[in-house]
């Protein structure tokens, strides 16, 4: 970097790319990013149980919602790295918000045709958008500060994920849902009056409309911030100041004999699956369960056993971060998952609707997941040149939010929605064990680190 420009900005680039302090407004506004597709996650938490009812679907066949969502973020991962890489981060995120709006947009006609596939279209296109956005910003919150913070930065980026979590599903249980039971009021018209109970189905798809509408406005509010911010290019330089950059095969090459890394992206493949299925049918086990009981509950009143899950995700996630800052991360991961593992398991098996709240109670140790194995699976990337595509193939991990839910749904098909949830349960436990696995690599904890930082400095 140009040393007068240097000394205009509040931060230096090191040459692998970190900087040496935090700017708290381009981290701040990095970090709601992650609100952001959060709050697409949430509210298709509330289509499953939506579409379900109108459309007459299986617990298998609802699940293709996530199938949709996630399979954008699969195939689009690396094409965003490489424009990322052509481009830089910031430019990466404001396409994100742009293809966000669109895919906010395409539910309009969406809901007017009544159309399964069409909302699926709608998904998939927001979920091209929300792949720029992680793409862009996971690795860049890692970025934006000292290297020895990274994992630290990210998780504290990762609250806001959190917030984004309850803000979606307030949307939905307030903008979407009735105070009645809809997949009962459905079967209820199907039986008695069917033309009805397409004109009565219609009209409840309408109403998927309004929490888009508020998130399209949003998108194209933070499209004109980030276009007059100024933000940090984090970008690995060569000796002579200029950017590193490295080809596609070349990447593919150097990550080919990385074993640790691929190991990673299996485990966030599984971790990510396990979080999806979770969430996906908490509210259809929440209804499942009460009307077997023959004490039916309603839609909005389900909805309240999402919003305290997520409300417990973000005390997990703050709690969290606090013990990353005193503790190895495989032993605080590791405890998370295992223990998550246990509370599943009762929700398979202990009857009545305590096992709903064993449900949302694991989401506490749900927190700290995705952050800390994103970010210590880009760690294996030594050279810096690879670190776009590195965190896209990770990105790229989170298809197990497409398959892993849908083979929930079958199992839920095939014998109850409660005992499914054994499903998550064994994927936790993976995680956990890979954590585990792990504990001799990870021999330093984060005072360790500092001291060790500080005295190299020295």
């Amino acid at each position: 970097m140009d040393k007068t420009a240097a000394k205009k900005l509040p931060w230096v680039e090191s040459p692998d790319g970190y900087l040496d302090r935090t700017p708290v407004l381009q981290f701040a506004m990095t970090s709601v990013l992650f609100a952001f597709w959060a709050i697409a996650s949430s509210l298709n938490d509330i289509l499953i149980t939506q579409f379900k009812a109108v459309f007459d679907l299986s617990d298998m066949q609802t699940a293709f919602v996530q199938s949709a969502f996630y399979a954008g973020y699969f195939i689009v991962a690396i094409p965003a790295s490489l424009f990322i890489k052509k481009t830089s981060y910031k430019v990466g995120i404001m396409t994100g918000l742009a293809f966000f709006a669109l895919g906010c947009f395409i539910f309009f006609p969406a809901s007017r045709l009544v159309t399964y596939e069409i909302f699926l279209f709608a998904i998939f296109v927001e979920a091209i958008g929300l792949s720029f956005l992680e793409t862009s910003a996971d690795t860049y919150a890692t970025l934006l500060g000292p290297k020895r913070l990274s994992t630290l930065r990210l998780n504290v980026a990762q609250t806001m994920n959190a917030l984004g979590l309850l803000t979606g599903i307030m949307l939905g249980k307030y903008l979407v849902f009735q105070d009645s039971n809809l997949h009962t009021e459905m079967q209820k018209l199907r039986a008695t009056d069917p033309q009805k109970a397409i004109e009565f189905g219609s009209e409840q798809l309408s109403r998927t409309l309004q929490p888009y509408m508020v998130v399209m406005a949003i998108m194209l509010l933070f499209i004109v911030l980030f276009a007059i911010v100024k933000f940090p290019k984090c970008r690995p330089q060569t000796k002579e100041g200029d950017v590193a950059k490295a080809t596609l095969g070349e990447t593919m090459t150097y990550l080919a004999h990385n074993g640790r890394f691929w190991r990673g992206i299996a485990i966030q493949f599984i971790y990510i699956g396990a979080q999806t299925g979770i969430w996906s049918f908490t509210i259809r086990l929440a209804l499942n369960i009460s009307e077997k009981a023959g004490a039916p509950i309603s839609d909005r009143a389900a909805a309240n056993y999402m919003i305290i899950s997520y409300i417990i995700f973000f005390v997990g996630r703050i709690s969290a971060s606090y013990l990353l800052s005193k503790f190895r991360e495989t032993r605080v991961l590791a405890a998370y998952m295992v223990i998550g593992f246990l509370i599943l398991v009762g929700t398979a098996f202990i009857p009545g609707m305590t096992a709903v709240w064993l449900a949302v109670i694991a989401s506490l140790f749900l927190g700290p997941g995705w952050p800390t194995i994103y970010s210590r699976t880009l760690k294996t990337v030594e050279d810096r040149r690879h670190t776009e595509t590195a965190g896209a193939i990770i990105v790229m991990a989170l298809v197990g939010g497409a398959l892993l839910p849908m083979a929930q749904g079958a199992l839920s098909d095939a014998t109850t929605m409660q005992f499914s949830f054994i499903l998550p349960a064994i994927e936790l436990l993976i995680v956990g064990l890979y954590f585990m696995s792990e504990f001799k690599r990870d021999k330093y904890t984060p005072k360790q680190l500092k001291a060790m930082a500080e005295g190299s400095e020295a």
